[in-house]
């Protein structure tokens, strides 16, 4: 998911969206020790969309509050 795609959500449908990915990276940390993976990567695709998700709470939050600092 694209972080355009992501800013046009809304803050709950963000909060969704973070949930699922923290729980399936959670599974996928798991299934990578005890098994393996047909898709590595789908690792650094979680990881890189919570932050991006993250990022753009944090964006939101410093404009809500103005100051910025």
């Amino acid at each position: 998911m694209k972080a355009g795609e992501l800013r046009e959500m809304s803050d709950d449908q963000l909060q969704a969206t973070m949930k699922d990915a923290a729980d399936n990276l959670f599974r996928l940390r798991i299934k990578s020790q005890t098994e393996r993976l047909n898709t590595p990567s789908e690792i650094r695709r979680n990881r890189r969309l919570l932050a991006r998700i993250l990022t753009i709470q944090h964006e939101r939050a410093l404009a809500a509050g103005g100051s910025g600092d």
